[in-house]
């Protein structure tokens, strides 16, 4: 300019006005919490209620009274029993013995149900579009099957006389539900056979969203097939594995169809009794039905208390769900 003097730079703008301590600036994200959530909930919640809560309360509240047939058909007066019936029951030996039996069943049905599962997950990611989309049609079958229908079939199938599988294998007439071991495995083929397709699809839809970079570079540095899923795909796949772990416990657990048609209701005096035949023989066959509410409750709990010490292993482990 002339003269050389310089043009006065323009005043910056006051400072507007502070915003009071713990108000929301514009744009800022709100607070998550009030009513909304669960106004959105409420009919789920509802539904649970009905379908959940009441039938639960009701087998904790028969199981501390005397409720046999004769209070069932009104001749008797319901007395409350108190603990009477779980003391009865924690006395009687078959009940530990049937308890042992259904755990290592569960768990083996768990094991394998996870591992054929997994594995043919794995292969599925290995194969072209047709075979893949015949073996998922084909898992999707078993899964679809109704448990008294693929019982029914896998019974004739291990027949000692008309079933192919001992023709097959030259075992001649031996009888598969005859000994108790042997029935167990044929009962664990079968829940493993209708439960795998779950896993199957449920780690197959997780392994196809891990990056394929990821499984590239382990690839690249020579790991094996082994290696690259205990070491990148299962720790990636962890909060699934979880989840179908969980839900297999549960399944697994308090199987009730496949042993009842397999082994008729048991097997031979009742060598393959688990929890769930156990508690249906005493309430509905023994019309004690007290008794069978109070083993319904014990199953309840043991299965609160595996899953809760499942998700606290995991939440020590860092990981989230």
């Amino acid at each position: 300019m002339p003269g050389g003097t310089k043009e006065p730079r323009p005043k910056s703008a006051p400072p507007g006005p502070r915003t009071a301590r713990g108000a929301r600036r514009p744009g800022a994200p709100g607070r998550q919490g009030g009513p909304t959530p669960w106004i959105y909930l409420a009919p789920a919640l509802v539904v649970l209620g009905g379908l959940l809560v009441y039938p639960i309360y009701q087998l904790g509240l028969i199981s501390f009274l005397e409720y046999t047939q004769a209070q069932v058909s009104g001749g008797e007066p319901t007395s409350f029993q108190g603990l009477g019936n779980y003391r009865a029951l924690f006395r009687d030996g078959q009940f530990w013995q049937v308890l042992l039996a259904t755990v290592v069943f569960a768990a083996a049905c768990v094991v394998a149900t996870l591992a054929v599962g997994c594995a043919l997950a794995v292969l599925l990611t290995r194969i072209r579009a047709v075979p893949r989309l015949a073996l998922m049609l084909a898992a999707l079958g078993a899964w679809a099957t109704p448990a008294v229908t693929g019982s029914t079939v896998w019974v004739f199938l291990f027949d000692p006389d008309f079933g192919p599988v001992n023709k097959v294998l030259g075992l001649g007439d031996l009888s598969w539900t005859y000994g108790r071991y042997s029935a167990f495995a044929l009962v664990l083929f079968e829940v493993v056979w209708c439960s795998f397709p779950f896993v199957m699809v449920t780690v197959y839809a997780g392994i196809k969203a891990i990056p394929g970079e990821v499984l590239e570079a382990a690839s690249l540095d020579g790991a094996s097939q082994w290696r690259i899923w205990r070491s990148v795909m299962a720790p990636m796949l962890r909060p699934i594995l979880v989840v179908v772990t969980i839900q297999s416990i549960i399944w697994d657990f308090k199987v009730f169809t496949q042993i009842y048609v397999m082994t008729n209701g048991g097997g031979i005096a009742g060598q393959n009794l688990v929890l769930n035949v156990y508690a249906y023989q005493k309430a509905f066959a023994s019309s004690q039905y007290s008794l069978g509410s109070a083993i319904g409750v014990v199953m309840l709990l043991i299965l609160l208390a595996v899953t809760l010490v499942y998700l606290r292993l995991l939440r020590r482990q860092g990981e989230e769900l």
